[in-house]
């Protein structure tokens, strides 16, 4: 995945929901904080963005991430124009350790009246990679093996 994808899940995600401001939490939230070109090719292989709309009540989002799931989720249209998806998640998908808003950063989309993002620190995004490897390994190693053949 590219900055720019990133960008516009984001955007998307918002015009989806109604909202202002949304949490990328995947791994391809390093994106806000590096261009795809400085980073190792499995660190943006993942063509899904999981998104946590922002909401007081967890009820409200786990109705709009599954309003993001339906409309650009995978096998959607959208996902069949684009070449990746946007995951809506809530909170109990996105497990976040206390004080994570104070070490998360922020970004803003390129548009009038952009949405604002939060992002995991790159430390936070390799710690949750690197606590999943054993399952996402034996499945990108099998990509990469598949692949060089």
């Amino acid at each position: 995945m590219r900055r720019d994808q990133l960008e516009h899940a984001i955007r998307t995600a918002c015009q989806i929901t109604g909202q202002l401001e949304v949490i990328v939490v995947g791994s391809q939230a390093i994106l806000g904080s590096f261009p795809e070109y400085e980073l190792p090719a499995l660190a943006t292989m993942s063509m899904e963005v999981d998104i946590l709309p922002i909401t007081d009540d967890n009820d409200r989002t786990l109705e709009l991430a599954d309003l993001i799931a339906g409309v650009a989720g995978e096998f959607s249209s959208y996902e069949q124009v684009h070449g990746f998806s946007i995951d809506g998640v809530d909170s109990s998908t996105a497990v976040l350790p206390d004080g994570w808003r104070t070490r998360s950063s922020g970004c803003r989309t390129p548009i009038p009246q952009p949405p604002a993002v939060i992002l995991g620190t790159p430390v936070g995004v390799s710690t949750k990679k690197i606590c999943a490897w054993p399952s996402c390994a034996r499945s990108e190693k099998r990509m990469s093996t598949s692949s060089t053949h």
